[in-house]
């Protein structure tokens, strides 16, 4: 098997698991595909496509399901609830990879998805010029991130500011606001991102 063979199942198998997080979350909250639909301003047709594995939607499309599901980016990547693993360490070989279709920027899940702790840290490679704008609504509870350079720089723009980070500089956000990242150079741009959800009141 080649290169591009292996690259392909594996993205057939991170897009099955995103379709079945979505319709358990989907079906868990007694959602409908229109309400769905209404909540996050993602079309029906496009939903259904993605809850059948049919399609690969791009991060700003997962950005707001995960936002009309109340839950944050990273959890679509987890597996489906009744195969969480309970070990607190997750192997560098199971971490799931995936790849932004629009902008080619690569995001992996480091944090063990079976473990109950508020915190989630996702390992993110982004290509030189590249650009992905996420709406970013509030969700159900505050979500809060730390966005850590490791290599290159990037322009990450929260609401209207601006922020040019290099590597070693860190930012922390809330994730309640329009965002832009931009990685401005010819090079790529390495960064690990830190989550983590308050308590529903």
């Amino acid at each position: 098997m080649d290169i591009h063979s292996i690259m392909e199942d594996a993205a057939s198998d991170v897009n099955q698991r995103i379709a079945s997080r979505v319709r358990d979350l989907r079906s868990a909250q007694g959602l409908s595909l229109e309400a769905l639909a209404a909540k996050s301003g993602v079309s029906r047709s496009m939903i259904s496509l993605i809850e059948r594995g049919e399609t690969s939607p791009t991060a700003v499309v997962l950005d707001r399901l995960a936002t009309g599901l109340g839950v944050t980016l990273a959890s679509l990547f987890d597996p489906p609830s009744d195969r969480l693993p309970a070990d607190p360490v997750a192997r560098r070989a199971d971490q799931p990879e995936w790849r932004d279709p629009a902008s080619g920027y690569v995001r992996r899940n480091v944090s063990p998805p079976g473990v109950p702790q508020p915190m989630r840290i996702v390992e993110v490679h982004f290509p030189p010029r590249a650009r992905v704008v996420f709406d970013n609504a509030p969700r159900g509870a505050p979500v809060h991130q730390q966005i850590w350079i490791l290599e290159g720089e990037m322009d990450i723009t929260v609401g209207d500011e601006c922020y040019q980070l290099r590597e070693g500089d860190c930012l922390a956000m809330q994730v309640d606001r329009p965002t832009m990242f931009h990685n401005p150079k010819g090079f790529p741009a390495r960064y690990a991102v830190v989550l983590t959800t308050e308590p529903r009141t």
